[in-house]
């Protein structure tokens, strides 16, 4: 389990922050603004899941910069996520200007240029942990420089099945039936 910091942050604390950031073992976590191929990656997948909820009316699709709150820490001390893009199978009553209450079923995470280094890959691999252990099916680990998307899943998250061009990626089982081609997301 991670140590808290003694003054540990909150997520109301979170919520105030203007910038990307998540709520880790009672620190805030600030992270870059994303780069333009980042930015049109994450936005072209939420394009697609918001497509999807509207045939199917089901669930609800996010785009980048949502946070979203657990109601206890992970083992890590994360309290809360915000995905390049996501879906969570549940639909909200009402409207909410604060964060999505629980994990997404389904997370996106588009590689930055951070992400790419031993470090960065260490940090990917805790992240996934963490949304595993939150509650969360599936997990997109998106990269932009060899054009793939290595889907991740709670039930085998050691074992992802890689998508590239000229593949239909899938998120089964967070977005049944759901397939997006790997060529649309880098086009």
């Amino acid at each position: 389990m991670a140590t808290l910091t003694p003054n540990p942050a909150t997520l109301d604390d979170l919520f105030r922050v203007r910038e990307k950031a998540e709520l880790i073992a009672g620190r805030i976590v600030y992270f870059m603004a994303s780069g333009e191929e980042h930015g049109n990656i994450s936005l072209e997948i939420a394009y697609h899941l918001k497509q999807y909820v509207t045939q199917t009316g089901r669930g609800r699709a996010y785009g980048d910069n949502v946070g979203f709150a657990l109601s206890a820490p992970v083992t890590s001390g994360r309290l809360s996520f915000s995905p390049d893009a996501a879906f969570r199978d549940i639909i909200p009553a009402g409207k909410n200007f604060k964060f999505v209450a629980g994990p997404p079923t389904f997370a996106v995470e588009v590689r930055s240029e951070g992400d790419f280094s031993p470090k960065g890959e260490r940090e990917m691999a805790e992240k996934r942990a963490d949304y595993f252990e939150s509650g969360t099916l599936v997990v997109w680990d998106v990269d932009p420089v060899a054009e793939t998307v290595a889907r991740y899943t709670a039930a085998d998250p050691l074992a992802p099945v890689v998508f590239r061009r000229g593949d239909v990626a899938d998120a089964e089982p967070a977005v049944p039936g759901w397939r997006l081609p790997v060529d649309d997301i880098f086009a």
